[in-house]
């Protein structure tokens, strides 16, 4: 009999632009057998994921083995680790190209970042360096909203979320043989969060609390009300989805307050994620 299909969730990154020494820049990993699906690319990607290898004892996150990716939006904390997912595995003998999939822009950012790194390539392909000829590549696709993905382990469906200016900003479902997984990436309150969620396994949003919100400067509380979700708003949208569990991500100046706050709204299970935190 077949070993029944097991899908865990380890969070590479749990912050935000902010650069807090504990938590690297968003990213995640969804593992569903042996293969790995990465969403989004914070600074400090590769490591971290090294370093969940070695915590969890998880061969499918050893660099080597990083190679099907998406990204929720291209603002710079989640996207400043791209360089390290497309070049280091490689170096760390990743012989299969990088799948890269994510909002119109994503194909320029890719190709942009192969030019600039140009002449590392090419003294590595033809220096002494007993370096693969295949994993350095990137094969970058931008796609619009619905089924983008779709292998024996997974069906990947993107929706569009509201970030501010952004044309382009998208969650993900992710729907596996034992769990649904719907990622938010980073959003105002969104109805349509809400509705991709009603009665997944697990949730994972970004959040800021009231205690938080309140110590930035009026600019700033202007910003953060139009592109991100305010632990009330988030507790109120769980309570009508239901999720199973609720993870907060994207942690931006504190935790103070949050849970506080979700808990007012959400009678469910929810929690704040960390790095290298696995569900």
């Amino acid at each position: 009999m077949d070993k029944p299909t097991r899908t865990q969730i380890v969070i590479l990154g749990s912050g935000s632009p902010i650069a807090n020494p504990e938590r690297s820049g968003p990213a995640l990993a969804i593992i569903v057998d042996h293969t790995t699906y990465i969403v989004d690319s914070g600074p400090g990607i590769v490591r971290r994921s090294a370093e969940a290898a070695v915590k969890h004892q998880l061969t499918s996150l050893q660099p080597n083995n990083l190679s099907r990716a998406f990204l929720t939006h291209l603002h710079h904390d989640h996207t400043a680790g791209l360089p390290d997912l497309m070049l280091t595995p490689w170096t760390n003998d990743r012989l299969e190209p990088l799948m890269l999939m994510g909002p119109p822009g994503t194909e320029k950012l890719a190709d942009g970042i192969t030019q600039a790194f140009g002449e590392d390539l090419r003294i590595r392909l033809n220096g002494l360096e007993p370096a693969n000829e295949t994993g350095w590549k990137t094969h970058a696709k931008d796609v619009l909203p619905g089924v983008i993905f779709s292998d024996d382990l997974v069906n990947v469906e993107a929706f569009l979320v509201d970030h501010g200016n952004w044309e382009y900003a998208y969650g993900y479902k992710f729907t596996t043989p034992d769990r649904t997984i719907v990622i938010s990436g980073d959003t105002t309150l969104s109805a349509e969060v809400e509705r991709q969620s009603v009665d997944c396994d697990v949730l994972i949003h970004e959040a800021y609390s009231n205690i938080g919100w309140l110590e930035y400067s009026p600019d700033w509380r202007k910003y953060h009300a139009a592109f991100h979700t305010s632990a009330s708003d988030l507790g109120r949208l769980a309570e009508r989805a239901k999720p199973k569990l609720l993870v907060i991500h994207h942690i931006l100046r504190t935790t103070e307050g949050l849970l506080d706050e979700v808990r007012q709204e959400f009678s469910g299970d929810v929690t704040i994620a960390n790095d290298l935190d696995i569900f």
